[in-house]
């Protein structure tokens, strides 16, 4: 798409020649955009920010199915982590096109509260809300795909690969989880970054995959995502063994993965990207 601005001259009478800009707005106006944007989250009534938040949640979830499907069977580590990571973002492409709350996504609305027009009480309420959200979306994905018998495809080998995927989560030590968070977050509010760039459904889908399986391939955390891939490894065994192994039990998966995990979130969103591009820009002191 072409956008056509008609320049004025110093007597500000409208000058003949017109500026053609191509379709991507400059980072300035990104960031003009991204306090707008969250400005208006932050607001939102909690009714339908958190049946939005449980999209997102399943969305996120459902990025999650493809990608443990699509990496079953998978012998080169490198490719089989790029084609995981490259399915997965199906998960964000369908909350920033189709319209979602993604708790690591609202990191961003820091923007706005740092700009002051929204109040730090009505930035934890969006985060409450929308996190809250998000687990019961990605939790009741994960029932519906035990119910479904995801696990079983692949003569067992897709349940395999779920469980591969929980150990190694629960494997990890606290700084470990929340390094991987930090890194993780940077990339997806860097995807979300982008996507404010973009005013066409192709550009927006173009700009978020590639960060998304840059995080996907290299390991790092993601706490809504966990949010699905831990409770399927726990039903999986629960439906196999008839009991949750206790080492992707509920304390240790809290304790040992999603606490740091979301905390690295926050600090890799929030102020990596968030702050750091508010500090650059300031969009509500311009003009």
């Amino acid at each position: 798409m072409i956008h056509e601005d008609a320049a004025t001259s110093a007597g500000g009478t409208e000058s003949p020649v017109s500026e053609y800009r191509v379709d991507s707005l400059l980072p300035p106006e990104m960031a003009r955009k991204a306090e707008a944007v969250g400005e208006a989250k932050a607001t939102m009534a909690w009714r339908p920010l958190f049946a939005l938040a449980v999209l997102a949640g399943a969305f996120i979830a459902l990025g999650a199915v493809f990608a443990t499907t699509v990496v079953t069977g998978g012998t080169a580590f490198g490719p089989t982590r790029l084609m995981g990571g490259v399915v997965f973002s199906l998960g964000l492409i369908l909350v920033v096109v189709g319209g979602a709350e993604l708790f690591t996504g609202n990191n961003l609305i820091v923007m706005a509260w740092a700009s002051r027009r929204v109040k730090a009480a009505a930035l934890l309420r969006n985060w409450g809300i929308v996190y809250t959200g998000n687990f019961v979306g990605a939790v009741g994905t994960a029932l519906l795909v035990l119910l479904a018998g995801h696990h079983k495809q692949a003569w067992g080998q897709v349940g395999d690969t779920a469980l591969q995927i929980a150990e190694v989560k629960m494997s990890m030590t606290f700084m470990e989880a929340f390094a991987r968070g930090v890194l993780c977050n940077a990339l997806v509010c860097l995807a979300v970054w982008l996507s404010f760039s973009a005013r066409t459904t192709v550009g927006k889908v173009a700009v978020v995959v590639p960060p998304i399986a840059a995080f996907v391939a290299c390991g790092f955390e993601h706490c809504v995502a966990n949010m699905y891939f831990v409770p399927v490894a726990q039903g999986i065994t629960y439906v196999e063994e008839g009991a949750v192994a206790e080492a992707i039990g509920w304390g240790p998966f809290l304790t040992k993965n999603l606490v740091p995990v979301t905390l690295g979130n926050i600090v890799g969103g929030a102020l990596l990207v968030g702050a750091v591009y508010t500090l650059v820009y300031r969009p509500s002191k311009e003009g």
